[in-house]
């Protein structure tokens, strides 16, 4: 299948959830609040929270994250940016008392940002081979390269899920984490993080590189 084809099957994907479960964990495929605050943790560990800053979501569906990050005391700009024009619609809607959110289709309407998070976006594969998908998030990975000054995170389901406890299913993407991390090293930056401590069956990258 090609891969444009796949994305406008995971648009229509996503679509219904919004429309069965509404601007919840669910409705943007995450098997539980906690498990959506777990990852979100990983995440926002790419941040340095003793400076205001800028932060991208990609793929940020109705902005549980700004949610996340507000439950802090950081003074930060909040970008969100999706392709399901319902889903930026929810987004708006709900944090339209917040001047730091900003909800967009267009990557053309984004300024530059310090940090741009990546978050359950390269899970869902569906019929694409895993060769197409993993050239689809590689492509992606160095798009938030360029829209981020300061580094990036990203997660996805690893290849290492316990095969006693859960059957991987074929239309999911079970990323190596050793390849991801490596390519990271090779091609963004000399400093980057892999997480796989946090009990789930995913792993959190984080690349920094304001240190280079």
């Amino acid at each position: 299948m090609d891969i444009n084809d796949v994305q406008k099957q995971l648009d229509d994907y996503f679509r219904e959830k919004l429309v069965t479960y509404g601007a919840t964990a669910k409705g943007v495929d995450y098997n539980s609040d906690h498990a959506q605050q777990n990852r979100f943790a990983q995440l926002a560990k790419i941040i340095d929270p003793n400076f205001s800053f800028s932060i991208l979501d990609y793929g940020s569906g109705y902005g549980a994250f700004f949610d996340f990050l507000n439950n802090f005391s950081w003074e930060f700009e909040y970008y969100g940016i999706d392709k399901i024009e319902e889903m930026v619609a929810a987004g708006k809607e709900l944090h339209k008392q917040f001047p730091n959110a900003h909800f967009t289709t267009s990557e053309k309407e984004l300024p530059q940002i310090d940090y741009a998070v990546g978050g359950a976006i390269f899970n869902i594969k569906l019929d694409a081979s895993y060769d197409e998908w993993q050239e689809s998030v590689i492509k992606t990975l160095h798009l938030m390269d360029v829209l981020s000054s300061k580094g990036f995170a990203f997660n996805m389901l690893t290849k290492y899920s316990d095969f006693d406890r859960m059957e991987q299913r074929p239309d999911l993407f079970y990323g190596d984490p050793c390849y991801f991390f490596d390519y990271c090293k090779r091609n963004f930056s000399r400093n980057v993080a892999l997480l796989h401590d946090y009990g789930l069956y995913d792993f959190t990258i984080l690349v920094r590189k304001d240190s280079d």
